[in-house]
């Protein structure tokens, strides 16, 4: 991890600590710790930002495709599900066109490997 990467995280995590209900810098800290491998701490994250600010509705998608690393496709079908209503909701158009190309990607992983 490079000095400026250890200094964004040091100044987020500080952040959150003055303020535990900002969910964009929660945000924001979850995609560099995925940028640096850590994808246990960015779940920790992004599922934190999902239970208390579930209208946060950038997380639906980052959530989703953690899961999927993770090889969880059904909790990541279901978290896509989950944000299709809520960009709706919000008027996000770009973001609902990706949980749904999403959604549609990992439904055809899930109907594959349930036909091998």
């Amino acid at each position: 991890m490079n000095e400026d990467t250890k200094s964004k995280i040091k100044q987020l995590a500080q952040q959150i600590k003055k303020n535990p209900g900002d969910s964009f810098s929660k945000f924001a800290l979850a995609l560099e710790f995925r940028k640096e491998g850590q994808q246990k701490n960015a779940r920790i994250l992004f599922e934190d930002i999902l239970n208390n600010d579930p209208d946060y509705v950038g997380v639906y998608y980052h959530l989703g495709k953690l899961y999927e690393l993770q090889d969880r496709l059904d909790d990541a079908k279901n978290i896509y599900e989950r944000g299709i209503p809520k960009a709706e909701q919000q008027n996000k158009m770009r973001t609902k066109s990706e949980l749904k190309e999403a959604l549609q990607n990992v439904q055809l992983e899930i109907d594959e490997i349930s036909h091998d």
